[in-house]
């Protein structure tokens, strides 16, 4: 048995305390760019009043099953990631992931958290999918889904507006059976 379920190489998942929480939210919401990653909506700035506003009231609805991204090195929360089950009964569940801090961007951070929700999801939720949206111009982002084993499902063409250009958005998915074959890390 795997005592260490929330563990991976480089990062471990910690409990999404919404007062720390709503403080990283304000910081980081101050890089449009990780806006951009993230969100759909415009880049916009929140207060640290705002951020614990909007996270009190919206909690429940998308933060299910949420934990902060904490470096093994030196615990620092580096970023947010949640699953949100769309139904118990289908085994169907939603991924959201954000890394706040630009300089721990392309280290591996994400992949690895993305490694340990995905062992969470299918064994000790028992769920069947896992599934994500991500803008066509996160090239990074989709690496990382590809490496965790997601497969493109679909596309939305040219939904996006951005910087003057339409971006497509791009579904990805992964199922119960399909990670089970995959080697995974200690």
């Amino acid at each position: 048995m795997n005592t260490e379920l929330l563990k991976g190489n480089l990062v471990r998942l910690g409990a999404f305390d919404p007062e720390i929480a709503a403080d990283l939210f304000a910081r980081w919401n101050a890089d449009s760019e990780y806006q951009r990653l993230l969100d759909w909506e415009p880049a916009l700035r929140f207060s640290k009043k705002a951020s614990r506003e909007w996270l009190e009231k919206n909690m429940d609805k998308y933060f299910e099953h949420a934990f902060l991204i904490r470096t093994l090195e030196d615990d620092r929360p580096i970023g947010e990631i949640s699953l949100s089950v769309v139904c118990w009964n289908w085994g169907d569940a939603y991924v959201g992931i954000g890394l706040g801090e630009r300089a721990d961007w392309g280290k591996g951070y994400g992949t690895d958290a993305m490694q340990i929700i995905l062992r969470y999801a299918f064994m000790e939720l028992d769920l069947h999918r896992v599934s994500l949206d991500v803008f066509e111009y996160n090239l990074r982002g989709i690496r990382s889904y590809e490496k965790c084993g997601f497969v493109v499902e679909g596309r939305e063409r040219a939904l996006l507006q951005r910087d003057g250009r339409r971006w497509d958005v791009i579904y990805m998915g992964i199922l119960k059976e399909d990670w089970l074959k995959q080697p995974h890390p200690a």
